[in-house]
């Protein structure tokens, strides 16, 4: 039961990053445009003070704004996508039919029992329109749960046919027509019992108010605690995309969630409202200055003789980690090795973040310098206090790295560079493995591709062994019949894996940034077709 529990929470989890993945990039858009539009920039550059260049800003803010205010057809449409074990594209399309269909019937409903209330007095009432239609507020919440009935409901009953004259009424059409009673139960269900959930939400968020710095500290530790096992996005995402991270009013509309405020700030520069996000998106310390402090500590406290491999090691993911704040490279060379220096990021992690709450600073960072440069310049100094966030970003540099060589050198651990039985060298990319990645995605290697992938079965203990192939942002996710079969030496020398994870049979083969390269080379090779899982 565990092991059941525990690997829908890993596809759950996985299918979170179809969406919001996406939200950043409308967030560094809406950033752009208020590039041209903020009246600070346009006083000390003189030359954005024309049609063209406000025009352009302001029509590119305009245009993705609406993302943020429609999270919930975004959020449904995802994940039925993500949760699809096979044709995703008619699982995405029936998630927005689902979406009308549960929208339309909450709508009726509310208006038999006298539960709308006039479309002058929705603030504060509890209902919203969405997409152009009376509901009761459900937020983003709306869309999770919806995205996760499509998906149920479309795995079950995909595979149905009939013969004759109701053949046409199979496969995907048959899913809907069975949702249609589902979901015109659940709006009605829902406008029963959302009220009360929605009352314990507000309570959740309050109490984190409440506890202060604590609170702030039990958000960032958990949220790097849990990168393990995949399920660190279910940490962050409720309070970046829902009421638990705060609700504001921002020109005009109410926007849930910390980085839906702060995007909805850079959008409307006139207002100062961050201050209500009960948690903010703060993580770049330990991306941008952290890990770059422990990785120097494991630079020097390597052997002599290895310290060029592992400079050549660490400066690429010191690189990824910094510029676009991918850490797994990083961390999972020594998140096995020595897990005391990950339970110790992980508090530092929160630290971190409590020290910008204390500081008042609400600078962010999350995926890099990038992110930094273009959500938080256009704010100004005054908004945001970016000079702090550098200020305590230097600061956890160098307490990463004392800390981190204090407790390698003193607990001998056998961080990169310091193992002793070089068979089992701990590494992150080797510049062979790094050729390996590219050929994998280069038609002109068709020799190399068929290697790669006939050695990433091997090491998965052969082509009958492995049951479901997925992927997320850096991880090759994998459903294995006998995870005893598995060579971890052979994925890791031979393909460039940093780290295997096991759960029973959920295993995760770590590859970094080339992942979905990998992937599609494995199931090439395999003969396997992306779209299905079987």
């Amino acid at each position: 039961m565990k092991a059941k529990l525990m690997d829908m929470m890993q596809k759950f989890s996985k299918a979170m990053f179809v969406p919001v993945l996406i939200l950043p990039i409308a967030g560094l858009l809406i950033a752009i445009g208020n590039i041209f539009t903020n009246p600070r920039l346009i006083a000390q550059f003189p030359f954005l003070d024309n049609p063209f260049t406000m025009g352009f800003g302001s029509i590119l803010s305009a245009a993705l704004l609406p993302i943020l205010t429609n999270l919930g057809v975004i959020f449904c449409v995802g994940i039925a996508l993500g949760l699809a074990r096979k044709k995703k594209a008619e699982a995405a399309f029936t998630a927005l039919l689902g979406y009308l269909v549960f929208l339309f019937a909450m709508n009726k409903f509310l208006d038999i029992q006298g539960m709308l209330v006039a479309s002058d007095s929705l603030r504060g009432s509890g209902q919203t329109m969405v997409m152009g239609v009376q509901v009761l507020d459900m937020g983003v919440f709306l869309g999770i749960i919806l995205g996760v009935i499509v998906a149920l409901v479309h795995n079950r009953f995909i595979d149905t046919n009939f013969n004759n004259a109701f053949q046409i009424y199979g496969g995907a059409r048959f899913v809907f027509i069975v949702l249609i009673p589902i979901l015109v139960a659940s709006a009605i269900l829902s406008s029963m019992v959302w009220p009360i959930v929605q009352h314990g939400i507000d309570a959740l968020g309050l109490v984190i108010q409440q506890s202060g710095n604590f609170g702030v500290f039990l958000y960032g530790f958990l949220e790097r605690l849990l990168i393990p096992t995949g399920l660190h996005h279910l940490v962050y995402t409720p309070f970046l995309y829902t009421s638990l991270g705060g609700v504001a009013e921002v020109g005009g509309q109410v926007f849930e969630g910390a980085r839906n405020i702060y995007f909805a700030e850079i959008a409307d520069p006139a207002v100062n409202i961050l201050s209500n996000s009960v948690i903010w998106d703060a993580r770049g310390i330990s991306k941008m200055f952290g890990l770059i402090g422990a990785c120097l500590a494991m630079y020097q406290t390597a052997r002599p003789e290895n310290k060029m491999k592992v400079k050549a090691i660490l400066i690429p993911a010191v690189f990824t980690s910094f510029i676009a704040g991918v850490t797994e490279p990083i961390e999972f060379s020594f998140m096995f090795v020595a897990p005391l220096l990950f339970l110790l990021h992980a508090t530092l992690s929160g630290l971190s973040m409590v020290a910008l709450n204390v500081l008042g600073s609400r600078a962010i960072g999350p995926n890099g310098f990038i992110d930094f440069l273009l959500y938080n310049l256009p704010l100004g100094v005054e908004k945001t206090r970016w000079p702090v966030y550098i200020g305590v970003g230097i600061v956890f540099f160098f307490i990463y790295y004392f800390i981190f060589k204090f407790i390698i050198t003193h607990f001998n651990l056998q961080t990169i560079g310091r193992e002793v039985d070089s068979d089992k060298e701990t590494k992150l990319y080797s510049k062979k493995e790094y050729e390996q990645m590219k050929a994998a995605g280069s038609p002109e290697q068709g020799s190399k591709d068929t290697k790669l992938g006939e050695t990433i079965v091997k090491g998965l203990g052969g082509a009958d062994n492995i049951l479901t192939i997925d992927n997320c942002y850096t991880r090759l996710r994998l459903k294995i019949k006998q995870p005893d079969l598995i060579l971890e030496d052979v994925l890791k020398n031979e393909t460039g894996a940093k780290a295997i994870i096991q759960n029973g049979e959920n295993v995760h083969v770590v590859y970094g940034l080339e992942v979905g390269q990998v992937r599609e080379n494995l199931e090439n090779y395999l003969g396997r077709n992306s779209e299905s899982e079987e």
